[in-house]
C-alpha cells in the first residue's frame, strides 16, 4: 500500500485548502471549532457556497450532481474539511441521496435529489423508536395500505434536527406478520403534514438537536415508498453503513489532538505547563497511537476499494474505535481545563465575548462538546451492537 499522495493530488490538496481559506464564513468556522452546534441557517448558508462550488455531494456519481473526485480526493477532501472546521454534511446529503440513487425511481431521483443539492429541503431520520434502538428490528411504526396512500402510526425517538426538517425519509412496518428484518419498508414523509407532532429532548449539553416524532393517522402517498415494498431492511442496511464509515470521524479526531496540544502548552500545572506532565502526554500518546492505527485501518479499506474490493464488516470496526477515541479525547480537554471545564458556557452569548465568561477563551464549548460526543458510541448503531455483528460474522 503506497501511502504517498501524487503531485496531481497534492496540487487538489492545495486547491481544498485555498477554497476552505476563502469561502468557509469565519463565523461558522469558529462556532465548529470550539464545539458548537451550527443553526440551520448557517449550515444552509454553508451548503448553498459548496453547491455554488459543485462540490455538495462528493460521494453522488456525477450524473445526479457529483463531483467525480477519486476516492483519494474524497479522502483528502474530507481530512481538509475538517482540519478546517467546515460543518459536517447533513442527513440529505450522506444517507438519503446515496439510497435514492440506488433503490429510488426515477420520478424520486428527478424531484428530490435537485432540492437536496440547493439545500431547498432540510431531511431528518425517522429510524430508532421506544424500544426499537440498537435493535431497530423491533420497530413498530405501521404504515397501512388505503388506495393510492399509507397510513403511518407510531412514534420516532432521538430524531435529530426534526424540529428543522422539511422531510424524514422513515422505516415503517408494512407486513406485521412477518419475520422481525421482514414487512419493513423506507418512504418519505413530508412533515409538515397534518397528524405530526415534534416534541424535543433537551440532551446532556443542554441543547435541543434531538426530538420525539409523534405520527397519528399521517398520510402518505405511494409514490413516495422507496424500492419495495417490504424491502426496507435492505435500504436500512445500506444506509446505515455508510453512517458507521461516517462516525468513524479521523479527519475530526485528528484535529482534537492538535487542540488538545495547544491548550495543554497553555494551561498551566504547578511551576510549568500540562503539556509537561508525564501522565497528560502517556494518556495523549496511548490515544494518539490508537487514532494511528485506525487511520491507517481507514487507509488500507480506502486501497481496498481502490482495488474493487467491497467493504462490509470493516465499517463497524471504524466505528467503534472511531467514537471511542473521539470520547477520550473529549474526556482528556474537558481533565486538562480542571475547574474552568466545570461551569456550562451559554451558547447564546458572543463567542468572543468575554462577559460572565469564567477561565481562558479557549475552554468555550468544551464541556458541551464532551456531553453532545457521550452519544457517539450509541448513534449509528451502538458499539455493543456493532461488536455482536462482528462476533457472530467473524467469529463463528
Amino acid at each position: 500500500m503506497n501511502l504517498a499522495f501524487s503531485e496531481a493530488d497534492l496540487a487538489f490538496q492545495q486547491e481544498v485548502r485555498d477554497f476552505l481559506v476563502q469561502r468557509l464564513p469565519a463565523d461558522i468556522r469558529d462556532r465548529c471549532a470550539r464545539g458548537y452546534i451550527v443553526g440551520n441557517e448557517d449550515l444552509i448558508r454553508w451548503q448553498k457556497i459548496l453547491n455554488e462550488q459543485g462540490w455538495m455531494a462528493p460521494n453522488w456519481p456525477v450524473e445526479y450532481g457529483g463531483t467525480g473526485w477519486s476516492l483519494t480526493q474524497k479522502y483528502i477532501a474530507a481530512r481538509e474539511f475538517a482540519s478546517a472546521c467546515a460543518p459536517l454534511p447533513t442527513f440529505g446529503i450522506t444517507m438519503l441521496g446515496p439510497v435514492l440513487i440506488a433503490f429510488g425511481s426515477d420520478a424520486q431521483k428527478a424531484r428530490y435529489l435537485p432540492r437536496i443539492l440547493r439545500s431547498d429541503d432540510v431531511w431528518c431520520q425517522g429510524y430508532s423508536e421506544p424500544g426499537a434502538g440498537s435493535d431497530l428490528a423491533g420497530l413498530k411504526t405501521r404504515a397501512v395500505r388505503d388506495g393510492d396512500q399509507y397510513i403511518v402510526n407510531g412514534q420516532k425517538l432521538w430524531t435529530s434536527y426534526a424540529h428543522w426538517a422539511d422531510m424524514m425519509f422513515c422505516l415503517v412496518r408494512t407486513d406485521p406478520d412477518a419475520k422481525a428484518q421482514e414487512g419493513i419498508s423506507f418512504i418519505l414523509i413530508d412533515m409538515k403534514i397534518s397528524g405530526i407532532e415534534i416534541r424535543p429532548i433537551i440532551g446532556l449539553d443542554m441543547g435541543h438537536t434531538l426530538n420525539e416524532v409523534f405520527l397519528e393517522d399521517v398520510r402518505v402517498p405511494v409514490e413516495n415508498l422507496v424500492g419495495e415494498e417490504n424491502k426496507g431492511w435492505t435500504y436500512a442496511k445500506y444506509l446505515l453503513q455508510k453512517e458507521r464509515n461516517f462516525v468513524a470521524r479521523v479527519a475530526q479526531s485528528r484535529h482534537l489532538v492538535a487542540r488538545l496540544k495547544l491548550i495543554a502548552a497553555e494551561q498551566r500545572v504547578g511551576d510549568g505547563h500540562l503539556i509537561d506532565s508525564a501522565d497528560f502526554k502517556r494518556r495523549l500518546t496511548s490515544l494518539e497511537i490508537n487514532l494511528r492505527a485506525l487511520e491507517y485501518s481507514e487507509l488500507r479499506y480506502l486501497s481496498r476499494e481502490l482495488h474493487g474490493e467491497k467493504i462490509g464488516l470493516e465499517s463497524s470496526i471504524l466505528k467503534i474505535k472511531g467514537s471511542e477515541i473521539q470520547q477520550g479525547l473529549k474526556q482528556l480537554l474537558v481533565e486538562s481545563l480542571g475547574m474552568y471545564s466545570a461551569p456550562y458556557e451559554n451558547d447564546m452569548m458572543p463567542i468572543d465575548s468575554d462577559y460572565l465568561s469564567i477561565g481562558p477563551q479557549h475552554m468555550q464549548g468544551i464541556m458541551a462538546e464532551h456531553l453532545y460526543g457521550r452519544g457517539a458510541s450509541i448513534f449509528g448503531g451502538s458499539n455493543e451492537i456493532q461488536r455482536n455483528i462482528l462476533a457472530r460474522q467473524l467469529l463463528r
